[in-house]
């Protein structure tokens, strides 16, 4: 019986020091998707080709690493460090995850693995920043100059009362004093990797948004950062490289099964209008030039909810329609007609 025993504990302690110690991270950074009333989310804008030619490697490593939901927070970090240029695409050779090449500047000669050990460096910095997910925008901030300064930076911030752009610049100070050196990181580094972001207010969790919706969206995200032309779409071995407004919607839709027309004005005169305020994820948003010779629809987006869209602007991409260029020129939404 006490050798049962024995065996027992040997196998279930282990197993429940293992759920203690690493599920509670796993449950608050990377379940943040799940988190209810999340109020804010990041979409990367000005996002360079060399940047996104790296994004679905950034995505692959992203979700081995269940950091699926800060996939635009690590292409902005990657646009400020290299602009996706180079061999240590992420700056992390002197990082604590670097176990393959040398602990010195730019020693990584792997893009691949820059990004992979880059991902576990800003993973680290969340969970020390107690980043609650991704609309945790100050911890967020913390988190991100404590990647660039190293993980003594958050402690030394938490003291003066959390991320400031004051105590960056003071810490800098003291850090370049203290090494004998000319400078130390950089202490405007929120600014600079934020301005690579977009921050949307947003009212809602959609993590659980209609199947027809996440079908539409996993076929449109595929041509983010591709670039605009008027017409018919341009096809290169058979894969699309470009797109105007509507035949990116008529894609996407056709995706999901459902043909809607070819232009914009067709697709405005083939679906039921509803106002903006009623408008759900998937459906789609019409606007109007307003110049008085463009009394017809002349552009045409995807509805993401909380005053976003997705649509060919250029490049591809998103866009925060709650400004006064694009409220000036909103029409209605559009919803597909039910049998």
């Amino acid at each position: 019986m006490k050798k049962l025993l024995l065996i027992l504990s040997g196998i279930l302690i282990p197993f429940f020091l293992f759920f203690v110690l690493f599920v509670p991270m796993g449950l608050v950074l990377m379940n943040s998707s799940k988190l209810q009333n999340r109020q804010t989310k990041i979409k990367n804008i000005g996002l360079s080709q060399d940047v996104l030619r790296w994004k679905s490697i950034v995505e692959e490593f992203a979700f081995k690493n269940e950091m699926g939901d800060y996939v635009d927070l690590i292409l902005a970090v990657m646009m400020q460090e290299s602009g996706g240029k180079g061999l240590d695409v992420m700056q992390c050779s002197e990082g604590g995850f670097n176990t393959k090449y040398p602990k010195a500047p730019n020693s990584i000669i792997d893009p691949v693995y820059s990004i992979e050990c880059g991902i576990k460096e800003l993973r680290a910095a969340l969970k020390n920043a107690d980043v609650k997910g991704p609309g945790d925008i100050e911890n967020i901030k913390l988190a991100l100059q404590s990647y660039n300064f190293g993980p003594g930076y958050i402690q030394y911030a938490r003291e003066r009362g959390g991320y400031s752009e004051e105590n960056a610049k003071d810490f800098s100070a003291t850090m370049a004093q203290k090494m004998n050196w000319s400078g130390y990181g950089d202490p405007l580094y929120i600014d600079h990797v934020l301005r690579y972001c977009a921050v949307y207010d947003i009212s809602n969790d959609f993590s659980g948004a209609s199947e027809r919706f996440q079908g539409l969206m996993k076929e449109a995200i595929k041509h983010e950062g591709k670039r605009y032309f008027l017409g018919d779409i341009i096809f290169e071995n058979g894969v699309p490289i470009t797109f105007d407004c509507s035949n990116l919607t008529q894609w996407c839709y056709k995706s999901i099964g459902i043909d809607i027309p070819r232009t914009a004005q067709q697709q405005y005169d083939f679906m039921n209008h509803i106002p903006i305020e009623e408008a759900v994820p998937g459906d789609l948003i019409f606007f109007r030039n307003t110049y008085p010779t463009r009394d017809y629809i002349t552009h045409v987006a995807i509805y993401q909810g909380g005053m976003e869209v997705f649509h060919a602007g250029d490049p591809v991409g998103y866009a925060n329609i709650n400004t006064p260029y694009w409220l000036d020129k909103t029409v209605c939404a559009g919803r597909i007609k039910e049998n």
